[in-house]
């Protein structure tokens, strides 16, 4: 529904097929939720530390005419007046980052891509060859989303805060910033705090599932990420590289390796 850097939704269902039986669903990096999504679990925590997208999904669950009437009106904006609404958007979220307007620029910059500078201001540029998904389809698809997260609990903040709840008894979903993002994404992590926080999951034994790394064409992305800490690994194809096609033109096939630590 919004869009965000590193979508799962070709994955989800091969990511919650390794999740077996369990209480609560942790996911403390959400992004565009697709796993959440497609699990539909009855409790569920779900945080990020970007403010507006949290902000956003709590619309969704609580006031979904809103969303769909502020889509509507800058949709026929936007078709009535071109692309200067959209950097009109583009400047007001920067100013005041409103959920709802970084949902209008989720749905039209260039190919989707949920870029930030150092400062946290949204910078990729319109897409003038789409008007962006028509208000009627939209509507539809928020109403859905509304019925499926209506009982998940949403909270803004780190992941060892949103997170800190869980047992032995739960699952934790992890889609982190990845090492070789190198800061084109909202946020970042301490990768050695990150990977002291995965030893405590261990030794509390906690289950995660964790998105990390892959590979692209023929370049295989590393990670820091000790071998001690996880005790399975597989890739999952993630289509071709978004990020290729709008910087060079090209096709990459893109694989993402999933880690398990049972």
């Amino acid at each position: 529904m919004i869009k965000w850097s590193g979508s799962k939704r070709t994955q989800a269902q091969a990511i919650i097929n390794q999740f077996g039986k369990f209480d609560c669903y942790y996911e403390p990096f959400l992004g565009g939720g697709s796993v959440l999504y497609a699990l539909h679990p009855s409790h569920a925590v779900c945080g990020d530390i970007c403010e507006p997208l949290i902000g956003f999904w709590k619309m969704v669950q609580k006031s979904p005419q809103e969303v769909t009437a502020y889509y509507s009106h800058e949709w026929n904006r936007l078709q009535k007046d071109g692309y200067e609404v959209y950097y009109e958007i583009r400047s007001r979220f920067n100013a005041h980052k409103s959920p709802l307007d970084l949902l209008f620029l989720s749905r039209t910059c260039v190919n989707g891509l949920i870029r930030f500078n150092a400062e946290g201001e949204f910078n990729n540029s319109f897409h003038h060859t789409r008007k962006g998904i028509a208000p009627e389809r939209f509507e539809k698809i928020v109403q859905d989303w509304h019925k499926r997260i209506a009982g998940i609990q949403f909270t803004c903040g780190d992941y060892r805060e949103t997170t800190k709840a869980a047992t032995e008894n739960d699952i934790i979903y992890l889609d982190p910033p990845y090492e070789n993002t190198k800061g084109r994404y909202y946020g970042t992590i301490d990768y050695g705090g990150f990977y002291a926080y995965l030893e405590e999951l261990n030794q509390k034994r906690i289950r995660y599932v964790l998105s990390f790394d892959g590979t692209r064409g023929n370049k295989e992305y590393e990670t820091g990420l000790p071998e001690h800490l996880y005790v399975k690994k597989f890739m999952l194809p993630s289509g071709n590289s978004s990020f290729k096609k709008v910087m060079d033109k090209s096709k990459e096939q893109v694989y993402e390796a999933l880690y398990l630590n049972w």
